[in-house]
Formats: C-alpha cells, structure tokens, sequence
C-alpha cells in the first residue's frame, strides 16, 4: 500500500497557514511569503518569535531575554492585582450581617454554625475601583494566555514562573478562612 499522497497530512499537523486578506500564506501556496506560519507545537527558539502585536517579532537572545523577563513581570502583576482586589474588596465591605443556624451535633448536642453575610453598594467609589480593576485583570490575564499559546518554551516558563512567583510574594496576604466545625480535614 503506498502512502505518497498522505504528505499533505504531516504537513498540515505541522503548522496551520495564517491567512492574509483571504491569500494562502502557507509555504506551498508560491506567493513568496514564507514566514507568516504560526506554530502549533512548544518549541523552544528565538527566531522570528511574534509576541501579542504584528509587527512585534524577537530576532535576538538578548530580545528573547527581555521579553521573557517582561513576561515574568507582567505574570506577578496578575497575581498581585488578584490579591490586590481581594484585601480591597475586604476593607471596603459593608452591610455585614451575621447569621445563625443550629445544627445538630452527632451525640445528641446542638451546635450554632455562623455565616457572614458580607455586601456593598453598586454606585460606591469602591465598586467602581473594583470594577476598572477587574477590567485590567481580564485584559492581564487574556495577554498572559496569548503568550503561552505561541508556544514558545522560554515564554511559557516566563508565565508559568512569574505566576509562581507572584502567588509567592503576594498571596501571604490572603486571608485563609477555617471552619472549625469541619471534621474532615
């Protein structure tokens, strides 16, 4: 059985041409443009590397370098906002109300389980703080997800450890909540 003409099939796997204007850039297509493929495996490389914008390409180690570390800090801003917008939100709570239920206990006791009800006001100058920042966080975290799916190893590394690292330095701050009547721990 001859497999001659399965060629197009590992080429296609390979890499998915990226369409100018409705024109076929892929290699084979003989219009001249050979650089516009877009990679579809984790590599790891500095070469023609197209990062958020057109235009904006790594040629260089030294540029691969600075993106990385570019990358890296803008993965810790993240983490920080997150948290950021976290310890705000608890500093700028109203309307608390705390409510309280029996339950009953397993030898026959009655224990009270308190829930706090925390709220605050739509038209406050806190929400709309939250708001702008949650707009931020969306577009962060959507850039972060974009620079991952280039595939490139050395960005993915830059993402995945300037998260870590921010979580590290941030997420200390972050109020732990313990149920102390939670048995199963």
């Amino acid at each position: 059985m001859s497999h001659a003409g399965h060629n197009h099939h590992v080429e296609a796997t390979m890499s998915t041409p990226i369409t100018d204007g409705g024109h076929d850039t892929h290699p084979d297509s003989g219009n001249g443009n050979h650089d516009m493929m877009m990679q579809m495996t984790f590599y790891f490389g500095y070469k023609n590397v197209e990062v958020l914008f057109a235009g904006f390409l790594i040629n260089t180690p030294g540029e691969m370098v600075g993106v990385c570390i570019g990358v890296f800090l803008l993965a810790m801003f993240y983490e920080g906002l997150k948290i950021s917008r976290e310890i705000l939100l608890r500093r700028n709570q109203v309307n608390v109300r705390y409510n309280s239920m029996p339950i009953p206990g397993s030898d026959g006791t009655v224990l009270m389980e308190t829930h706090k009800t925390v709220g605050q006001r739509m038209l406050s100058l806190s929400h709309v703080l939250q708001t702008v920042l949650h707009i931020i966080q969306v577009v962060v975290s959507y850039f972060l997800m974009l620079v991952f799916m280039t595939y490139n190893g050395y960005l993915c590394i830059a993402v995945a450890a300037g998260a870590g690292f921010g979580y590290f330095l941030f997420s200390w701050k972050k109020a732990v909540v313990v149920d102390i009547t939670e048995h199963c721990h």
